[in-house]
């Protein structure tokens, strides 16, 4: 079992920390501990400096010439292989594109087209909304398919020869609770269904690995741990051997097979370049781009045990030092089956958080009654985690979160 830290403790696992020099790279204002990377990541310093040169060398100077001067039109496909190595994909297997609703609807149509016959989209209640919203309009639009949820621990059991496609989040946005990827996968392959695991949660906080566990399809937001800044594009993934039988029900030109010959009618592209769409966002990409590169020169080992201990030690710390307070540890206890983030219920655990980040430790609310605590292990640190506890303990044993203020919901929560 592991054991509360003390402050000395919690500076003693910093200073042997592989990643500790990851930390400098980011814009982390003083007086904060930021706990929600798992929301929004925190600015890679280079960021700014990226967008800026960009904007000043490349669009400015270069105009419209910078779409083959400086690779613009490139980039979708560049992303999408540096994001590869962090899912365990081949680089012709990812490319960044849209967002992740978007994406989510052009592959769930993709596989739902290529299951003629079979009618039902399988999901878990509870499942990120976005995930549900996009399942529910796609059936809508197809009008023969029904959105069909089962409780996680008999979705296996549920799986049947009339499931095109089973649509699941890697890691559970509000429990953290992380699912068998390979027997998932396995089991809707044993009935002929295909999955398509959103990793949105996932990507850049624990390893994937898509192509290890068989994986179908895959998508993924680059504004979490993949610290591409508010809104950053995101990606998809579409196994090679898929490639050429899934069309997306988006053909807009970027997916087109020669966008500049200018056609009238519309061929798919080879390869993943078909489920591009749109034009790409070139200043987004930049940001997004600065985030990945912070990947490079770091192990997916170092990244998974260090989400792992801090989630363990802060789990720790809570129960020993929170005790008595209504906090219900609603993430599983077991860091092999959990992400990297951490979720207790509290009776009134809005006004809670809001009285935390109050006081510069920011973390968020998940309705109706969840509080998360999201663990980068790129720039979190373990004195970031105690400090954290002791200001928690403070709100708790004070009721300072018991203010009308902090009971006044925000349009963002």
């Amino acid at each position: 079992m592991t054991m509360a830290l003390d402050r000395e403790a919690a500076r003693a696992l910093d200073a042997a920390d592989p990643l500790r020099g990851k930390r400098a790279g980011f814009a982390l204002p003083d007086g904060v501990i930021y706990l929600n990377g798992n929301s929004l990541g925190a600015a890679p310093l280079s960021a700014a400096a990226r967008v800026g040169r960009l904007v000043r060398d490349e669009w400015a100077r270069d105009l419209i010439g910078s779409w083959n001067v400086h690779d613009w039109i490139g980039a979708p496909q560049r992303l999408g292989a540096r994001i590869a190595r962090l899912i365990g994909a081949e680089a012709d297997e990812v490319a960044i594109a849209d967002s992740t609703s978007v994406n989510l609807y052009k592959l769930l149509v993709a596989a739902c087209t290529a299951r003629p016959g079979r009618k039902t989209i399988l999901s878990e209640p509870g499942n990120f909304p976005t995930d549900l919203y996009i399942a529910q309009g796609v059936a809508a639009t197809l009008g023969d398919r029904t959105v069909r949820t089962v409780e996680i621990d008999r979705l296996c059991d549920a799986i049947d020869a009339d499931t095109a496609v089973v649509l699941l989040t890697h890691v559970h946005y509000k429990s953290g609770h992380m699912l068998d990827m390979a027997a998932i996968t396995a089991a809707a392959h044993a009935q002929g269904a295909l999955v398509l695991w959103d990793l949105s949660h996932s990507v850049g906080a624990l390893p994937v690995d898509l192509n290890g566990c068989a994986a179908d399809l895959a998508v993924g937001c680059g504004y979490k741990y993949l610290n591409g800044g508010p809104g950053a594009p995101a990606f998809l993934y579409v196994a090679r051997r898929l490639q050429a039988e899934l069309v997306s029900p988006l053909t807009g030109w970027m997916g087109h097979d020669a966008p500049f010959a200018f056609g009238d009618d519309y061929v798919p592209a080879t390869g993943i370049a078909r489920f591009l769409c749109g034009t790409p966002p070139i200043l987004a990409m930049a940001a997004l781009e600065e985030g990945l590169a912070q990947f490079d020169d770091v192990s997916f080992d170092d990244i998974l045990t260090k989400s792992r201990t801090l989630g363990d030690h802060f789990i720790a710390m809570v129960e020993a030092r929170c005790a008595g307070h209504d906090l219900e540890l609603i993430s599983p206890r077991d860091a092999a089956r959990r992400g990297s983030h951490v979720s207790f219920a509290h009776p009134d655990a809005y006004a809670l958080c809001q009285a935390l980040i109050a006081r510069g430790v920011v973390g968020d609310f998940r309705a109706p009654d969840a509080i998360r605590f999201g663990f980068t292990p790129l720039y979190t640190s373990f004195e970031d985690i105690w400090n954290a506890v002791e200001i928690l303990e403070r709100v708790l044993d004070e009721r300072a979160w018991d203010r009308s203020e902090y009971r006044v919901r925000a349009a963002v929560t």
